[in-house]
């Protein structure tokens, strides 16, 4: 077997927890990431048949049954990650019945995976339905985007319109734009499920006054997606009290959607 403190499945997902807790995003234990490992990547570097334990879970993820994912634990830091992978992440596989998971590498001081695992996996379930290739969710606390979210308003439309505007490779990056919900208690299957049936359409769903649940292919598009959000979010943070004296025109963007072959949410443009 390979060394799997070198897989790139782990050393992806260190740099990255690294990389989100030095741009102030994942304050203390803040924020998690799932992500999903083809069984042929997974067996260069670990026995599947040996279980170290099976972890229960109150959520039915029959849907993802015999999936392998990487996950950050509960409770753990991301300032961690990198040092110790092995406490601070987990190699685990939905059971056949899809009431559990089983521990294949990780979590070595008897942790879990984080607490909203089932917000995790009910969106994994809502974008595999779409995007057949989808493999990441990534939740985190991106400063501007939740400032935002006090003073912009949060219908769905008005919040992606100022995104666009605010950058010029906005709408090149989400054309979808960007779902919002209203605040509400995290930690609990309630926001899992709003989140994942707006996950049916969206890559992004903004939380409101608390961060951010982004999808992709991979590491690098899902962390791309915020990124870039973040970015036009504290553009707007920094003109908001300022007179605009121009800005970037529907018209201009729908330049752009022809120039880049992305296509707008319908009715978002005049």
């Amino acid at each position: 077997m390979k060394d799997i403190l070198k897989a790139p499945f782990i050393t992806e997902i260190c740099k990255t927890t690294s990389n989100m807790y030095r741009m102030g995003w994942d304050e203390r234990n803040g924020g998690n990431i799932s992500y999903i490992v083809p069984e042929d990547e997974v067996s260069q570097y670990l026995d599947l048949n040996k279980v170290i334990r099976t972890i229960p879970m109150d959520f039915d993820a029959s849907f993802l049954a015999g999936k392998i994912f990487v996950v950050t634990g509960t409770g753990k830091y991301f300032k961690n990650v990198e040092d110790n992978p092995a406490a601070n992440l987990g190699v685990i596989r939905v059971c056949k019945d899809g009431r559990g998971v089983e521990l294949l590498w990780g979590y070595e001081d008897g942790g879990r995976p984080t607490s909203e695992l089932p917000a995790h996996f009910m969106s994994h379930i809502e974008r595999l339905k779409v995007d057949p290739e989808h493999r990441i969710v990534m939740h985190t606390h991106p400063t501007n985007v939740i400032a935002m979210t006090f003073v912009h308003s949060l219908d769905e439309r008005e919040f992606t319109r100022t995104l666009w505007q605010m950058c010029t490779e906005c709408l090149v990056v989400f054309p979808d734009g960007v779902s919002v919900l209203p605040w509400m208690l995290c930690g609990n299957d309630e926001i899992g499920r709003a989140t994942a049936e707006k996950m049916k359409e969206f890559r992004l769903v903004v939380w409101a006054h608390h961060g951010i649940f982004g999808t992709g292919k991979s590491v690098d598009e899902a962390f791309g997606l915020i990124e870039t959000v973040e970015k036009a979010a504290e553009i707007y943070i920094k003109i908001m009290h300022m007179p605009i004296k121009q800005s970037i025109t529907d018209s201009q963007l729908w330049i752009l959607a022809k120039a880049f072959g992305v296509k707008p949410r319908e009715g978002y443009l005049e």
